[in-house]
């Protein structure tokens, strides 16, 4: 294989249960409160302080600072949304609405920094391969253009059906498919031998729900999965990394420059497409959407 070692029938049936089980538990959040409660306060603070000093402690795969970092501000964006989805008047108060930008792009700008660090690391290090190089700054750079491209929150909007879903509109597919593949060249840099659960995988469990299922309500996909991930990954770090469900990266050179380079290009095209809009139609991003005049966030907009 070009990104990974070979794949046992079994391993490929585990990536679609991960899959299918993110999802799952994905969908359960956003139709229940109380579930959503229990998913992204309750258990978190039982895992904090009864598992995860034993299972994510220094050594450990995922015990550096950012597993640490990305779990809780994964768990913040969860809430941050429930308050914006249930408390009334939130969701029409403009600095409210900020924080959903806010925080997609410190999560962003998280990764960014890790990729950056790793461009002067090899070997082992917390127990898990790198092979850092120009890939890492290439990717870099994609991640900060993808941060530059985020806009149109204060049009987000809660959807008025039963779920109350937090739907952005301008949020749209392109936008979406260069941070999908951003993200996966950044785990595929930066934590190889995890990335064959939480590259595609972890991706997919959120864009294929923001594509099919609830349209416009990415990020809040997008939490919640990786809320979920990084919560289970770090209670159980063996089992993408030494269990027999492990998939290897191929730790091949070439595929990191392939990875990162499909990145830059891709958030190249979507950085030059924005600022084409913004040009053409003489908008601010800061201040209004960008994309009212496209077919996809019309459909998003009138649905919502």
């Amino acid at each position: 294989m070009f990104f990974f070692e070979a794949m046992p029938w079994y391993s490929v049936l585990m990536w679609f249960v991960v899959l299918g089980g993110l999802m799952l538990v994905n969908e359960l959040a956003r139709m229940s409160k109380w579930v959503s409660l229990f998913l992204f306060l309750v258990l978190p603070i039982i895992l904090t302080f009864a598992v995860w000093p034993n299972t994510a402690g220094e050594g450990s795969s995922v015990g550096t600072w950012f597993h640490w970092v990305k779990v809780y501000s994964a768990l913040a964006g969860c809430l941050g949304f429930m308050a914006l989805r249930y408390i009334k008047g939130w969701d029409k108060n403009k600095y409210v609405l900020m924080f959903p930008a806010f925080i997609l792009a410190l999560n962003i700008l998280e990764a960014v920094i890790r990729d950056f660090q790793v461009y002067s690391l090899n070997g082992i290090v917390d127990g898990v391969m790198m092979i850092g190089g120009p890939w890492n700054i290439m990717n870099g750079i994609a991640g900060l253009l993808n941060i530059i491209t985020i806009s149109g929150w204060m049009g987000i909007m809660v959807s008025k059906n039963r779920s109350k879903d937090m739907v952005w509109p301008d949020q749209l597919w392109f936008w979406i498919i260069a941070y999908d593949i951003w993200n996966f060249a950044y785990v595929y840099n930066c934590v190889s031998d995890h990335s064959y659960y939480a590259g595609a995988a972890l991706l997919l469990s959120c864009t294929i729900p923001a594509f099919f299922f609830k349209k416009g309500a990415w990020l809040q996909h997008r939490a919640q999965t990786l809320a979920i991930w990084m919560m289970f990954t770090m209670s159980f770090p063996a089992f993408v990394g030494e269990s027999k469900f492990a998939v290897q990266s191929s730790h091949s050179e070439t595929a990191l420059w392939v990875a990162s380079a499909l990145s830059l290009a891709a958030n190249i095209a979507v950085f030059v497409y924005h600022f084409y809009k913004i040009s053409k139609h003489k908008r601010n991003p800061l201040k209004v959407e960008v994309y009212t005049d496209l077919k996809a966030y019309q459909a998003v907009a009138e649905h919502n």
